[in-house]
């Protein structure tokens, strides 16, 4: 059974988090770059906010009858367009972000610092479209 109340409370903290994120948005690449503790928060967030979105996807996944776990991370958010619950050309554009949390998380590659300061505004328009998504789909259907 779909659970609305679980799946609110991670939009909340998706958003939450992007209001963190956004203190760092203006920040020079330098600053970025070169400030370990600035690098790590900010790579922190960017990891958890994408978490807690692929968490939401699973789960309407799995609830909605369209899957069962697992499936790869950047699927999830194609599924959802499948669904048509998310745009087909932004859930194409979303799923990339899945890729710098694998960087992220696993570190198996090199990660390159200009796609990492630009992936901070990417991230904050995209996830801000995605919990807008999400809770239109929520109060359309439930």
């Amino acid at each position: 059974m779909l659970d609305k109340k679980l799946i609110k409370e991670k939009i909340k903290l998706i958003q939450e988090d992007l209001l963190h994120l956004k203190d760092y948005q203006n920040l020079s690449f330098d600053k970025v770059a070169r400030d370990y503790v600035t690098h790590k928060v900010i790579e922190r967030i960017i990891e958890v906010i994408i978490n807690e979105a692929i968490d939401i996807n699973q789960h309407l996944i799995v609830e909605l009858g369209k899957g069962k776990l697992p499936f790869e991370y950047k699927e999830s958010f194609l599924f959802l367009a499948e669904l048509g619950i998310l745009p087909k050309k932004f859930a194409e554009e979303i799923s990339r972000s899945v890729g710098l949390r694998n960087i992220l998380v696993h570190q198996y590659r090199k990660l390159d610092e200009k796609i990492f300061y630009h992936s901070i505004k990417d991230c904050l328009r995209q996830y801000s479209l995605y919990c807008s998504y999400i809770l239109k789909y929520l109060d359309k259907t439930f």
